[in-house]
């Protein structure tokens, strides 16, 4: 019987499952969100909090007496990266210094294709990470073409000067130039067609 038996072993063995959940805390440290699944992400998020707790203390504490080198020194046993251990204390820490626990959200976000394991993402409250953000950021600024060329250039401030928008300007007159081009394409498609010469003429 498990009567009383705290975490999920995860199927691993205990270095394994710790070297695990210390790798998927300082890569949710880092970028603030991680996909993974469900089992995966509960035993994370109590892991992750700690730490976060941990930071909060060491940062209301203050350096005057070390507290905030001693809970360094409690991070850096679990989470080895600098860079990382250093944003937990100056930017995450500070963030949720007026929360009193709950640092992170659990979204359960369908099953995984290969094996039907359940996948849920983790991110830290206050981070909301949108996966579409750079696609959108790049269709913007497609959106907005820039005139090539010095030519281009002028000719964008000059509308814009006269109060007419480039876009309309522009998009009549190489429709315009596309329409006189197929006309002389058909035109000289039907002067280049002569009538086959058969034997029997």
């Amino acid at each position: 019987m498990r009567h009383r038996v705290a975490h999920r072993k995860l199927g691993r063995v205990t270095e394994h499952r710790l070297s695990m959940l210390r790798n998927q805390a300082t890569a949710l440290l880092r970028h603030e969100h991680l996909t993974t699944t469900v089992p995966r992400a509960k035993e994370l998020r109590p892991f992750v909090e700690r730490l976060i707790t941990i930071a909060k203390r060491g940062v209301a504490a203050g350096e005057a007496n070390g507290r905030v080198l001693n809970a360094r020194r409690l991070v850096m046993r679990d989470v080895q990266d600098r860079e990382v251990v250093s944003k937990l204390f100056d930017t995450i820490a500070p963030r949720f210094a007026a929360r009193p626990g709950g640092y992170t959200r659990l979204l359960r976000i369908g099953y995984r294709r290969g094996d039907s394991a359940e996948i849920a993402q983790v991110e830290l409250v206050g981070s909301e990470f949108n996966p579409r953000a750079k696609a959108e950021a790049d269709a913007k600024a497609e959106a907005a073409p820039k005139a090539k060329g010095v030519g281009g250039r002028l000719r964008a401030a000059a509308e814009r000067l006269r109060g007419k928008p480039a876009e309309e300007t522009g998009g009549a007159e190489a429709s315009a130039s596309r329409g006189t081009g197929k006309a002389k394409g058909a035109a000289k498609g039907a002067k280049a067609r002569k009538p086959k010469k058969t034997d029997t003429e």
